[in-house]
């Protein structure tokens, strides 16, 4: 999958939610997601909307070949915050196979999230059944907590 790089709008729009959420101001549905960097192993942050399904945390991913991304992949671990609230997570990437029915539950429960998947290709309609269908093409990670350190 192409790698798509952030407008100059988006980071903005980034750093001022991280900003707000660390002063303990949640933006919407937004989290912050801190991993070690793959190569330096410093810490990343960026702004997540995760999907909750049975109670269970899921991240998902609206832009191809983002950093989060593979540096979840590499990590396996990170901290998930929300305001003042922070705990240390387990991340699972989960099977394409099994995507499909945490993807549909992304319009419901982030509609304004859905714009970003509209734009960079990764859904062909903002439906449930249109984001059930980019299961092969969207990212996915349970995000548990974190059984040791």
């Amino acid at each position: 999958m192409s790698r798509r790089t952030l407008s100059a709008r988006q980071r903005a729009r980034n750093r001022v939610v991280i900003l707000l959420n660390r002063l303990g101001l949640p933006v919407g549905p937004m989290h912050l997601l801190t991993v070690p960097g793959r190569t330096t192993g410093l810490p990343r942050t960026t702004p997540v909307a995760p999907v909750v399904v049975d109670g269970v945390h899921y991240l998902v991913q609206a832009y191809p070949g983002s950093d989060w991304v593979r540096n979840a992949r590499a990590a396996g671990h990170g901290v998930l915050t929300r305001g003042r609230r922070r705990r240390e997570v387990d991340l699972v990437e989960v099977p394409a196979a099994q995507r499909g029915p945490i993807l549909r539950e992304f319009p419901g429960q982030n509609p304004r999230g859905v714009g970003a998947f509209l734009r960079n290709g990764l859904v062909a309609s903002g439906t449930p059944e249109g984001f059930a269908a980019a299961a092969p093409r969207c990212s996915v990670f349970r995000a548990s907590t974190r059984t040791e350190a």
